[in-house]
């Protein structure tokens, strides 16, 4: 239990940083919501200086900080003045869409990345471990927004897929069924963009893994007692390499969280990348800022989960 309150008081102050941190970037940049409405010949400096002091822009930075702090505590993420509604309103929306894409997309990819990886380690120095080195290589170089937009281009080309949104025009005219379908075809190319750009790397250290492992003492043991090549794989091999795949898992979480923002915005799916995007133009600080710590916060708890994982799997940090 102290190693849990040791993981947890540290994961709250690290979202205490970044929480500083967002908000003294957004002060930084120049202007505020209303810059604009400022700009308009239309509406007097009067009613603009009445909305600031209204939405309390008028205060100072350290001032309006606590105050969010303090119904951030409470529960209360803001208000969005871009889209005249509570942050809590905007933001729960995004995640869930944003979850609807990371969370399959983990699934497969380790569902994928760990037989793959495996049988790679198999066949270590043959012809099958070069070529799939050599993919991996070349598609772990390839920059997350290419692979996006050549996606988008093989959709254009082919037609078979949507090219962006959620869901069609006329998708409430649709029963459950063809809803659902609707739904699948929209997301099929965020998924294979978000599999294609994590799934070389984890397949590469899953391959490295099981390598290291299949070297221990107690692996080359096994094998000189003439033990089969699977049951040693199964009892002690993936047992050795869960220590280092575990850590990588809750890793790949803040990588998936991270490219999916990206492809979102790319790819035009209505997640927290897009909402991320609008509320940095139009300086949302409430929302920004309540974007930012729920991402963070995501990848605290898959770190943490992943901490506890390792704690529960390996005896040696229980020592």
């Amino acid at each position: 239990m102290t190693v849990v309150a040791r993981r947890i008081a540290s994961s709250i102050v690290m979202l205490f940083a970044v929480s500083v941190l967002s908000f003294g970037v957004l002060e930084l940049a120049p202007g505020d919501f209303f810059i604009e409405m400022q700009i308009d010949a239309h509406v007097g400096s009067q009613t603009v200086e009445g909305l600031r002091t209204q939405y309390g822009l008028t205060q100072s930075p350290v001032v309006r900080y606590v105050q969010w702090l303090r119904s951030f505590v409470q529960g209360d993420l803001g208000f969005s003045l871009a889209h005249r509604a509570p942050v809590s309103t905007v933001i729960w929306t995004r995640a869930a869409n944003t979850l609807l894409l990371t969370v399959p997309a983990m699934l497969v990819t380790w569902c994928l990345a760990l037989p793959l990886g495996i049988w790679i380690a198999r066949h270590r120095n043959r012809w099958v471990d070069r070529i799939c080195g050599g993919v991996t290589s070349t598609l772990v170089a390839l920059p997350d927004l290419l692979v996006a937009l050549l996606l988008l281009l093989l959709a254009l080309r082919t037609g078979l897929f949507p090219t962006g949104g959620m869901f069609s025009p006329d998708a409430n005219e649709l029963s459950v069924g063809s809803r659902l379908l609707d739904l699948g075809r929209h997301a099929f190319l965020p998924l294979c963009a978000l599999i294609a750009t994590t799934l070389p790397a984890v397949v590469r250290h899953v391959r490295a893994s099981v390598i290291e492992a299949a070297e221990a003492p107690a692996v080359q043991a096994a094998r000189a007692y003439g033990i089969a090549r699977t049951r040693i794989t199964s009892r002690y091999v993936l047992p050795l390499a869960a220590n280092p795949l575990v850590s990588l898992a809750g890793l790949s979480i803040a990588t998936l969280l991270s490219t999916s923002l990206l492809i979102e915005v790319v790819m035009s799916w209505p997640g927290l990348g897009p909402l991320l995007v609008e509320a940095l133009l139009a300086k949302d600080v409430h929302v920004v800022l309540s974007a930012s710590m729920l991402a963070s916060a995501l990848l605290v708890i898959g770190n943490l989960a992943a901490d506890l994982a390792l704690y529960a799997v390996d005896p040696r940090i229980r020592v």
